[in-house]
């Protein structure tokens, strides 16, 4: 069955001057816009009483400037299909007049940019492909329970109200700031009350807001190296300088006494981006004396830590800080999907006013609707089941990836113990160059990502990012077998 064709929207046409008949203006007015595109083929036009109404013309003096553009293959109608633009237009029509001739862009004068804009540089999302063996950074998007938050959406857009409608506090949806103010207490450790969390749209919305907030262009901002490239565009972009901070078994390292005046720390503790390894207890604690004494603020980036397998829960920073000077951020895309645009920030007090305003002036507020819909599926229990579902579930998947990489990589590659998250760092024998293994693997449709596009300085090791989260035992096993071949052909054994 045909979808009903909606009314035309009103057509806004340039004012007639001078003495110009009202049907040669309609009718030039008309034509003009569609040689220049302004009505593109197949675009509907209002029908001849409305443009009467809406320009105050007669409606025969319209109906006589339609039937010549109708003769003249401009336009084409029917009864109860109203009036188009014709699809396939004569090749006269096609031709650009000559006064209107493109001004070359070698002639054009360039557009003046601010220096943000030649700074910010383009940080490329998730490309739209099925998972395959061993893509970083994704769940298992064919787990989440979809049904499940379809009916829970229909049943809030059915009891929407006229406020839910209208929007909220720049800092989000009241009840979704008490869910993950409680959650984060819980499960985190986090102190803070639900006046203190914004919701954005994410990790990457804080990073930039955070760099604002707190950067003026010159500033120092230090982060783990190698470490997470969409902080690094993002303080760049702002005109920071960024040093980076060397990581060991023990988490990012303390500034050192000779990296002064920093105004910004940023660390991801629980599950280090890219190495996986967490931030001791001992580690966390230097770093929180050595911002009380240095005036430093840290923002600390919760991106996958609802995933733990092994070990015991180490507090947050924020949970450990006693001065106020820990901002906490997460997302909801890696525990639910990634196109739920979804976060939140967790502020010192003294910020939320001017984060409040920062905000109003910007988005807003994140979209209200989907805040009401992930509040409701925080406070019914279904996000704490999926948790504990999809935490099984990677916890096995990584058993497999750690059994069968022992049995099929011993000696060619060394998978660094991982105790959270959805990938995991793995070091290369010597001699191997990562770029070429993750070029020799994508030839047998493996996915492996180079440690060494997180770095900012030279790595002494090379070593590989291996996601396990997103595919299943099956693939893994798949996926380690390919991967083995093309580390034994890279190593010139001759197998293929």
């Amino acid at each position: 069955m045909a979808m009903k064709r909606t009314a035309a929207f009103e057509l806004a046409l340039p004012e007639r001057h001078g003495g110009l008949p009202a049907g040669r203006w309609l009718y030039e007015t008309l034509r003009s816009e569609i040689l220049e595109g302004g009505l593109r083929p197949g675009a509907r036009i209002p029908a001849t009483r409305e443009l009467a109404r809406q320009y105050s013309l007669a409606r025969g003096t319209i109906v006589n400037a339609f039937e010549q553009l109708k003769s003249e293959g401009y336009i084409e109608g029917s009864v109860g299909s109203g009036t188009h633009v014709s699809r396939v237009l004569p090749d006269e029509f096609l031709k650009v007049p000559r006064d209107h001739k493109a001004e070359s862009p070698t002639t054009r004068k360039p557009h003046r940019i601010s220096d943000y804009a030649r700074r910010v540089h383009l940080f490329s999302n998730f490309e739209v492909r099925p998972s395959r063996a061993f893509r970083p950074n994704l769940p298992a998007l064919n787990l989440f329970p979809a049904t499940l938050w379809a009916q829970v959406s229909a049943r809030r857009l059915r009891r929407a109200s006229t406020q839910l409608l209208l929007g909220c506090n720049p800092m989000g949806y009241e009840p979704l700031r008490e869910a993950v103010a409680a959650y984060l207490a819980t499960s985190r450790g986090v102190k803070c009350l639900p006046g203190q969390v914004a919701i954005l749209s994410g990790v990457q919305e804080a990073l930039d807001l955070t760099a604002r907030l707190l950067v003026n262009p010159g500033d120092r901002v230090c982060m783990e190296d190698p470490g997470y490239p969409g902080a690094a565009i993002a303080f760049k972009a702002r005109g920071a300088r960024v040093s980076g901070i060397p990581v060991d078994d023990g988490g990012m390292q303390v500034p050192h006494a000779g990296i002064r005046e920093t105004r910004l720390v940023y660390v991801t503790p629980g599950h280090q981006f890219p190495l996986g390894v967490t931030m001791s207890l001992a580690r966390r604690l230097q770093l929180l004396e050595w911002a009380g004494k240095s005036g430093a603020l840290i923002l600390e980036d919760d991106y996958d830590g609802e995933y733990r397998y092994s070990g015991r829960p180490v507090p947050s920073l924020q949970g450990l800080d006693r001065r106020g000077s820990v901002l906490f951020t997460g997302s909801f895309s890696k525990v639910l999907f990634p196109s739920l645009r979804l976060g939140y920030l967790v502020l010192p007090p003294e910020l939320v006013d001017c984060v409040s305003a920062m905000l109003s002036i910007t988005s807003r507020h994140a979209p209200l609707l989907e805040q009401a819909v992930l509040c409701d599926f925080i406070v019914e229990g279904h996000f704490g089941r999926h948790l504990r579902r999809m935490r099984e579930v990677y916890a096995e998947r990584l058993t497999v990836l750690m059994e069968c990489a022992q049995r099929s990589l011993t000696g060619m590659l060394e998978i660094s113990g991982v105790e959270a998250g959805l990938q995991t760092a793995c070091w290369l024998r010597t001699g191997l160059d990562g770029e070429s293994v993750a070029a020799a693997a994508a030839k047998r449709n493996v996915e492996v990502t180079p440690l060494s596009r997180y770095s900012q300085a030279a790595r002494r090791r090379e070593g590989l990012q291996l996601g396990f989260a997103a595919i299943d035992s099956k693939e893994i096993r798949r996926g380690i077998r390919d991967l083995a071949i093309a580390l034994e052909s890279e190593l010139g054994t001759g197998k293929s």
